[in-house]
């Protein structure tokens, strides 16, 4: 099985040598690329390099990190953010460019794998505390548009189930998850599932059942 390969984008060199370390000191791990700005990741695409995930701070010398997640999303990877930033609206921005996954700098070394191992299963990687944060405000209900089996699916990717669990679980194939997965997307007008686990998350708590 080949090594999971990891792209490292900041611009603290202490931080990127640790992490390379750490990353590199895993079986099954290596690092594909170290960048330190955004017109950096930009050479490093264009020179078809690749890479399974990519590690993002946001905080840039030339500009903000989000801006990249397209180029890294069409370029095939998975994109954690890795960051010190934990305001509501931070979150929210993030999530709102597609990102899988969200880490603050104060995570171990533990948590950043298993948050690369979550999103390899097509599955968002954002701590409790992150969702609690984005989940708060919005009392509205779309989610009455969904059928019951929609919802029952929107429930288990609330629980941060990756498709091919929620499959195994309501004995549905990875495609017919990822069909339903996508028709809840787009009664709702949302473009990732992390949106989807956020919504769900607000109709729970107005409902008292978490």
């Amino acid at each position: 099985m080949n090594p999971v390969s990891v792209l490292i984008i900041d611009d603290h060199p202490l931080l990127r040598l640790g992490v390379k370390q750490a990353l590199e000191s895993q079986e099954g791990f290596k690092v594909a690329g170290e960048c330190a700005d955004i017109r950096c990741v930009q050479t490093w695409l264009e020179s078809s390099q690749h890479a399974d995930v990519a590690l993002l701070d946001r905080s840039l010398p030339d500009g903000d990190g989000l801006s990249l997640v397209p180029a890294l999303k069409q370029a095939g990877m998975k994109v954690i953010v890795l960051t010190v930033e934990d305001a509501d609206e931070e979150i929210r921005a993030a999530i709102d460019t597609g990102v899988d996954g969200y880490l603050l700098k104060s995570s171990d070394m533990e948590q950043i794998l298993h948050a690369i191992g979550i999103v390899l299963q097509d599955a968002g990687a954002f701590p409790a505390h992150v969702l609690q944060k984005i989940s708060r405000g919005d009392s509205s209900d779309p989610l009455a548009k969904l059928s019951q089996r929609e919802m029952e699916i929107a429930e288990y990717v609330a629980q941060g189930h990756s498709n091919k669990v929620i499959g195994a679980k309501l004995n549905l194939s990875d495609n017919t998850v990822r069909n339903h997965l996508a028709n809840i997307m787009q009664k709702l007008g949302f473009h990732n599932r992390v949106q989807v686990a956020t919504l769900v998350l607000q109709h729970l708590r107005r409902h008292k059942r978490i």
